[in-house]
């Protein structure tokens, strides 16, 4: 089976990559990032003055104090609701989506976890920065979605890195998808380093000019799966190979890193129809998607997938 090759270096009018949604052959992503600070109320009643003397105009006052105070209380319940909760009982996934990553494919993802029931929480840069080790370890899996892996790594601190590494080798599990495998393999920026030093490259389409594909990926007792590729990585020299590419080399890995079980995936099986406009598959995307929960579900719980 061949795939089609869609994109090359030199992007044509009108096509766009489904992981940024910009026209252009290379993943850019903004690492801009924006919070909304909410400033306390003031009240306009002054201690001895005319309102304290009417008491119809006083009621007035008060009436609006307390609007004041519970939209202040429903602001700082959204702030909350903005962060990795900090109860006894989170849920088991922390989903990154600071900068870096591709929105697209946290909304994909996003739908990979809603579909398989699966309880989440996201968490961008400066919360994942503010994380310690312990934090992290409330957690039983990271996802790290595809997108830019430099602006990524170099989103986070070093120290942030260091927690990642030391969460995993503690029994953290990681899924790292596309960049987030990248991230994981000894990247040169802030990289968690989950492969023991082995640095991760990319497939050899990308140096062929093609950066966007459909492509077979052939397993142990599985059926071949075509999946969206889009500029992903080969992960020769690391892990047990769960799915291959038609060169024969590593698209899906698997392995520890200390305690913690690590999935490694180049394709992006999570990539939903749409994705696929101006491509031609076979089979639908409904199928690799359902491979998107196989491969959350086994870094979820640790589980080994067949291997070569």
């Amino acid at each position: 089976m061949r795939y089609s090759q869609v994109e090359r270096s030199a992007a044509k009018p009108g096509q766009e990559s489904e992981l940024t949604g910009k026209s252009e052959s290379r993943v850019r992503i903004s690492e801009g990032e924006y919070r909304t600070k909410l400033e306390p109320g003031e009240s306009t009643i002054e201690e001895g003055g005319p309102n304290q003397r009417d008491p119809a105009r006083r009621c007035s006052h008060l009436v609006k104090i307390r609007s004041i105070q519970y939209i202040s209380s429903v602001a700082a319940l959204f702030l909350t609701a903005c962060t990795p909760p900090a109860s006894n009982d989170p849920p088991p996934i922390l989903l990154f989506n600071g900068s870096g990553t591709s929105p697209n494919d946290v909304k994909a993802v996003e739908a990979v976890l809603k579909d398989s029931r699966l309880k989440y929480v996201t968490v961008n840069s400066q919360q994942l920065n503010g994380m310690s080790e312990a934090q992290m370890m409330a957690y039983r899996l990271v996802i790290v979605p595809g997108g830019n892996y430099i602006t990524i790594g170099n989103s986070l601190t070093p120290g942030t890195a260091t927690n990642i590494h030391n969460a995993v080798q503690s029994g953290l599990n990681y899924l790292g998808i596309c960049a987030g495998g990248l991230l994981a393999g000894n990247a040169t920026s802030n990289s968690p380093n989950l492969t023991s030093g082995v640095r991760v490259g990319f497939y050899a389409e990308v140096n062929r000019g093609i950066h966007k594909a459909a492509v077979p990926i052939t397993g142990v007792g599985t059926p071949v799966i075509e999946h969206y590729w889009e500029d992903g990585p080969q992960f020769t020299g690391w892990g047990a190979v769960v799915g291959k590419y038609p060169d024969g080399t590593p698209a899906i890995v698997e392995g520890t890193s200390g305690k913690g079980w690590v999935i490694l995936c180049g394709v992006h099986p999570e990539a939903p129809e749409n994705w696929r406009r101006g491509m031609t598959f076979t089979m639908p995307a409904s199928v690799a998607n359902a491979y998107a929960g196989t491969l959350i579900d086994a870094a979820l719980h640790g589980t080994r997938l067949p291997h070569y």
